[in-house]
């Protein structure tokens, strides 16, 4: 059976005077997959994820985005997807169970979905005792759990993840990343970017950039064995190392 493509570029291209941050990229991403979108600073990568979630119009090229354009339906596409970055991703003045409850409602859900999921989110998350805490006094690493299933409770089709787990100790990433899976064996198609190599081991498929376009693309385990590698690390470094960019 045909898997359900839900990310799909055609010769994307993002200019910006005479410099091409991306130039005619072109990949599909599926549901449910987890998908590594990687490069060095300067890569067009964070360009490359702007236009994909409707915040950058294109120079040229296409793309759709959960079936919707990404020229012509940018308020259907924010509704079917989430975003989480590692610099900005809740209110550290806020509790809790206030960025619980703002996220929600600016993903659209009604008063009553709110307050139902917010109640499954925190029991899951077992952070009933902090509800009312400030999001400042927690752990990062709890930070980052609750900014993933606030990304998450409106049951997004596509979430992106911009260096998610920046910062964060080894044993937290590994948890951050279960949590990942679950969602991925939901149906929801993940699109991550990350700095950690091993992190990439995790993706179904990885793609890398280098100076705006797509170098490689495919599992870790084929990436390793066409590169005659045994670590994603070392492919990266074989693609990236002729890189011309310094800055993204």
């Amino acid at each position: 059976m045909e898997q359900e493509k839900v990310i799909s570029t055609n010769k994307l291209t993002k200019q910006f005077g005479d410099f091409i941050a991306t130039n005619a990229i072109s990949f599909d991403v599926y549901k449910g997959e987890i998908f590594g979108f990687l490069g060095a600073n300067g890569a067009g990568k964070t360009t490359a994820m702007k236009m994909l979630c409707g915040l950058s119009i294109p120079s040229s090229g296409e793309a759709t985005i959960a079936g919707f354009d990404i020229y012509k339906d940018t308020e259907e596409i924010k509704r079917r997807i989430g975003y989480m970055s590692q610099k900005f991703s809740l209110y550290e003045d806020l509790t809790v169970q206030e960025n619980i409850d703002f996220f929600a409602g600016i993903y659209g859900l009604s008063n009553k979905e709110i307050k139902a999921r917010g109640q499954q989110l925190i029991a899951s998350l077992g952070l009933s005792e902090v509800s009312k805490s400030l999001v400042s006094t927690l752990p990062l690493g709890w930070k980052q759990k609750l900014a993933f299933s606030v990304a998450t409770i409106h049951n997004p089709e596509i979430v992106f993840l911009d260096e998610p787990t920046g910062g964060v100790d080894p044993v937290t990433r590994r948890q951050f990343w279960d949590l990942i899976y679950d969602a991925s064996e939901r149906g929801i198609t993940i699109f991550v970017t990350t700095h950690y190599m091993d992190e990439a081991e995790y993706c179904h498929r990885v793609s890398i950039m280098v100076d705006g376009e797509i170098k490689a693309l495919d599992s870790p385990e084929n990436l390793k064995k066409n590169f005659h590698v045994d670590s994603m690390e070392a492919v990266f470094f074989d693609l990236a190392r002729g890189a011309q960019r310094k800055g993204d």
